[in-house]
């Protein structure tokens, strides 16, 4: 009985410290986007979004709403997600503090810097779907539809295709981080990654085919940034590899 209950109370106490990082998180969220709120806005978060739709639309079109509630909801859906994207590295932070204690030195020298470099190139997958992939898609697809539609995107289908991009390209810039982890983890090898790199190549433009809409744009414009971010984690995984390696490993 003795025995088990100090570790009845470590159980306990990781369940209390998981609540209260889960909690930290939410609180740090939620102070985000309260701060959106007041500035710039909901609206005005809306209308910057919804920037390169109306760019591609001819002069004077806008985005129409269906739903009697669509024009308060949407915005501050959006809202919450930017909060969320902003909010993110002190949530993955939040993360990394509940299980930092239980890590050697040398595994801590390899979480901190995933977990910077993984926020960083999420947001960056974001910007980039945003400046420069948007504006392509919709000018491409506008150039097909017939002169007799008028083309009128909905406000809610058009944040769904917006979010859903969004975290596609937040996703496929994440591939550095997966090979780091791989290389690290012992899983496969660096030479085994190089000799799979056509499979890899096919790959990028099949998950691209999959998740983007069916113009060439938007499928080279996630393809390429895969396989770009694949070679550069095959040139920073040795790098990490030799920087969180174990003292036993060393020798």
């Amino acid at each position: 009985m003795s025995i088990e209950q100090p570790a009845e109370e470590t159980f306990i106490s990781h369940l209390v410290e998981l609540r209260d990082r889960l909690v930290k998180a939410a609180i740090g969220v939620l102070v985000v986007t309260a701060l959106l709120m007041f500035w710039p806005g909901p609206t005005a978060l809306y209308d910057f979004l919804a920037r390169p739709m109306i760019g591609a639309l001819p002069v004077g079109s806008k985005i129409i709403a269906t739903g009697v509630t669509a024009p308060f909801l949407v915005p501050m859906k959006v809202t919450l997600m930017l909060g969320l994207i902003l909010a993110l590295p002190w949530v993955l932070y939040q993360a990394w503090a509940f299980v930092a204690p239980g890590l050697y030195t040398h595994e801590k020298r390899l979480v901190a810097p995933l977990v910077i470099s993984s926020s960083l190139l999420f947001v960056a997958g974001v910007a980039f779907c945003y400046f420069f992939v948007f504006g392509r898609v919709f000018a491409f697809i506008a150039q097909f539809a017939p002169t007799s539609i008028s083309v009128t995107p909905d406000i809610e289908n058009y944040l769904d295709f917006v979010m859903s991009m969004c975290l596609a390209f937040g996703a496929a810039f994440e591939v550095p981080i997966v090979v780091v982890i791989l290389v690290r983890m012992g899983l496969v090898s660096l030479a085994k990654l190089r000799e799979w790199r056509p499979y890899v190549i096919v790959g990028a433009f099949v998950i691209a085919a999959i998740v983007t809409p069916p113009d060439v744009v938007s499928q080279f414009a996630l393809a390429v940034p895969m396989w770009m971010l694949f070679e550069l984690g095959l040139l920073v995984s040795p790098m990490f590899v030799k920087m969180t390696q174990a003292p036993e490993e060393q020798t």
